[in-house]
């Protein structure tokens, strides 16, 4: 057992210079056993020191050294002393003090073996001067949010700090101003000039009995909120319509114009779809939407108005949403992956399936696989995850991401810089991998040119059973390796089908970027409404279609759109190459 590198790369240049010590001796055991217990400290265990040296962690369990030598550096130059003069006083102290370095290795085993024994990673730890990374809480000197206080005065000082109350009651008082009065978020009427005006035209007779003998029996009128987009800019856009009603003397009966159809929507579809356009793909918070379209365009929303104008969205898509979900779970490919998410101080989780050109994202109270597995069993194409063993239930072929291996590979060589087991697995699975890559690269996703690597993986396989190894890092991803063996190269076999997870960790990021915005103060209902419309919105992306043009449409089809737009845009190109042509 030793500490640091130093004592294993002394004994390999011994080796390679005076040949190996004698099979079976004390001495070929300990070089081919040899265990670096930095490799058990290094980014696992934090003692209280201000490095990972042996001096000083066997100074913090209690070991002391005698006078001198006192370091590493002391020890050379007593060493070349030594040499010089050969004073068997100066050898004394050398070989004491290699006891002393063997005395204090010997507490940091002992003090890593006691930590490992008496305070498991899945049990919190019975020692008081112990405590596990993962159930520390992140502190921050910058911190916001709101302070428990022990006693209620302190409570009363902290809330006279607040800079609202300084600016409102302290700052108006010293300095003898006048108080400006607050902007009122009132929902208090108020006039808006109207744009344009609708009058809609005297119908010629009566819808019953056709009689033409009509007068005039009352009016309403309605005024509408609305944006207007022009070529390089948006105004607001206030319409007044105007509805008369008719009564028909023969039959005596009241109507209306047939063609009109009275909506006790308030606020028009440009102004909504604009709405939700900063809040899903902007991600602006609600409240900062309100407040801005009420500054920008004069107007004097109400509190909440765009939360309540998501949920309306969000119910008139849900037939669009609902159809994404259908051709995914009935497709030739699926990418599939989770995310967490705080609701309310309650973990939840976010799952996003996606294939090249549609993403859907729905909700679950837990992380169990009963709703994925009931979506999913009549799936028959194939499934692109990571190695989460809730999608190893799903009867279809699969394909787990390589690159998350990849990850784990890497992570496991940086944990265990010194596991030549752990190095060689690494080594050859990014042998076996690249050549893949660069076919893919070179040819595309085709079963046909990728077909030639199978060979490769049945070697790799055979390699891997024939030698074992030993530590317990490159065993478990080993087993990982063995378990999915038949889920690890799906891709050789089909078309179109990636090696890795990247459509689904692309959603998930798209989702991230706004999980900060929406967590916390959301609730269940807010968060399903929310990832509605964040579907559209993914999806509008793949299909290259605008998410704001898409909600202006008022189209429900998104392929239809696009089909729609794309023949548009041709005609358009056609139209000017002729207008050049006779030019």
């Amino acid at each position: 057992m030793h500490y640091g590198s130093y004592e294993t790369v002394f004994l390999k240049r011994m080796r390679a210079r005076y040949g190996g010590p004698r099979v079976g001796s004390a001495a070929a055991t300990a070089v081919e056993r040899a265990v670096n217990l930095v490799t058990f400290v290094f980014a696992r265990i934090y003692f209280p020191t201000f490095s990972n040296s042996l001096k000083e962690i066997a100074g913090f369990l209690g070991f002391r050294w005698s006078a001198s030598p006192a370091s590493g550096l002391e020890a050379i130059i007593w060493r070349h002393g030594w040499e010089a003069t050969r004073d068997p006083a100066a050898k004394q102290a050398l070989l004491y003090y290699n006891q002393e370095d063997c005395e204090a290795l010997e507490i940091v085993a002992n003090s890593v073996i006691d930590l490992y024994h008496t305070a498991p990673a899945e049990q919190k730890s019975p020692r008081n001067d112990v405590v596990h990374t993962g159930e520390m809480k992140r502190e921050s000197l910058f911190g916001f949010g709101r302070i428990e206080f022990a006693l209620p005065e302190m409570e009363t000082i902290n809330k006279a700090a607040y800079w609202d109350y300084q600016r409102e009651r302290v700052y108006v008082k010293s300095a003898n101003r006048p108080r400006h009065r607050r902007q009122s978020t009132s929902t208090l009427p108020f006039k808006l000039r109207p744009n344009a005006t609708i009058d809609y035209p005297r119908p010629s007779c009566c819808p019953d009995c056709k009689s033409k003998r009509v007068y005039g029996h009352g009016w309403r009128n309605k005024i509408i909120i609305d944006l207007r987009f022009m070529k390089h800019g948006i105004k607001r856009w206030i319409t007044r319509y105007v509805i008369h009603r008719y009564r028909c003397q023969s039959c005596g009966s009241t109507f209306s114009p047939s063609n009109i159809r009275w909506t006790p929507a308030k606020y028009g579809p440009d102004l909504v779809a604009y709405t939700m356009y900063l809040n899903i793909e902007l991600g602006l918070p609600q409240l900062r939407i309100d407040s801005s379209i009420s500054k920008l365009f004069g107007l004097r929303l109400p509190r909440g108005w765009s939360q309540r104008m998501k949920a309306t969205t969000a119910e008139s898509y849900r037939s669009t949403y609902d159809n994404l979900l259908k051709k995914l779970s009935s497709g030739c490919l699926l990418h599939v992956d989770e995310t967490s998410i705080s609701v309310r101080g309650v973990s939840c989780y976010v799952w996003v399936l996606a294939s090249l050109d549609e993403v859907a994202y729905f909700y679950t109270s837990t992380r169990e696989s009963d709703t994925i597995h009931a979506l999913l069993k009549n799936f028959s194409g194939v499934l692109v995850s990571d190695f989460y063993a809730a999608y190893d239930a799903i009867n279809c072929p699969q394909q787990k991401c390589l690159i998350h291996f990849i990850r784990d590979l890497n992570s496991g060589i940086l944990e265990h810089p010194y596991d030549a087991g752990l190095r060689r697995l690494a080594s050859d699975f990014a042998g076996l991998l690249k050549p893949m890559v660069e076919t893919v690269a070179r040819r595309g996703l085709k079963k046909r040119f990728l077909k030639k690597h199978r060979s490769a993986v049945q070697r790799f396989y055979n390699r891997l059973a024939d030698c074992p190894v030993t530590s317990e890092a490159a065993e478990k991803l080993v087993g990982r390796l063995q378990k999915n063996r038949y889920k690890m190269f799906t891709f050789l076999d089909f078309d179109d089908v990636p090696w890795n997870n990247n459509n689904a960790e692309h959603a998930v990021k798209a989702f991230a970027s706004v999980r900060r915005v929406i967590e916390g103060p959301t609730t269940e209902n807010g968060l399903r409404e929310f990832l509605v419309l964040l579907s559209i919105c993914e999806t509008c992306k793949c299909k290259n279609v605008e998410f704001l043009e898409f909600l202006r449409s008022g189209a429900k089809d998104i392929d239809e759109f696009a089909t729609s737009r794309r023949g548009q845009r041709v005609r358009r190109v056609r139209q000017r190459t002729d207008r050049q042509i006779e030019a």
